[in-house]
């Protein structure tokens, strides 16, 4: 497998936004790691439902009429159902315990203080002793959905179709 056959990695490399070459990053930490084959077949060999439904939406089927849909009365719908479910239901009552869990791990620590700390032959020995802390609770998240659902309704095509109306109105008497 090599990271450079896949398009936007390609590209990206090439313009200076990153490196996509495997050969020219420089592994900081365990050798041994660093030669283990992790059978890592590219994006497509284990995709998700998700993925291969946004596939289609981009770049498949779906295009036209996705495009279509979102010039549509539908479109605010369609992200306020989704501000309810994610950020005010899913976050705070399913994700924020996981992404917790997370930021208390290693991997999160070593998240939070890496530009504090040096890495050593090894890599990092230490990842420090604070986790990072979520900014937000639940509450506040409920308040920041709520708000961008008010936004959402008053900017839907229908909402101020009838506010036009309205104003034509009452200018009109």
């Amino acid at each position: 497998f090599n990271p450079l056959d896949i398009k936007f990695i390609r590209l990206a490399h090439e313009r200076g936004l990153g490196c996509g070459d495997p050969s020219e990053i420089e592994i900081v930490g365990d050798e041994e790691a660093r030669q283990q084959n992790w059978h890592f077949e590219g994006p497509m060999k284990n995709i998700t439902f998700a993925a291969k439904m946004q596939h289609k939406i981009y770049w498949g089927g779906l295009k036209d009429a996705i495009e279509w849909s979102l010039k549509t009365w539908a479109a605010p719908w369609a992200y306020m159902a989704s501000v309810i479910y994610h950020d005010m239901y899913w976050y705070p009552t399913k994700g924020k315990p996981r992404v917790t869990e997370v930021l208390r791990s290693e991997w999160g620590r070593l998240f939070h203080n890496w530009e504090k700390l040096t890495p050593d032959e090894k890599g990092w020995e230490d990842v420090g002793e604070a986790p990072p802390s979520l900014a937000r609770t639940g509450l506040q998240l409920f308040g920041i959905g709520a708000r961008i659902l008010k936004d959402c309704f008053l900017q839907a095509p229908e909402v101020l179709e009838r506010r036009k109306r309205r104003l034509a109105a009452k200018k009109a008497s």
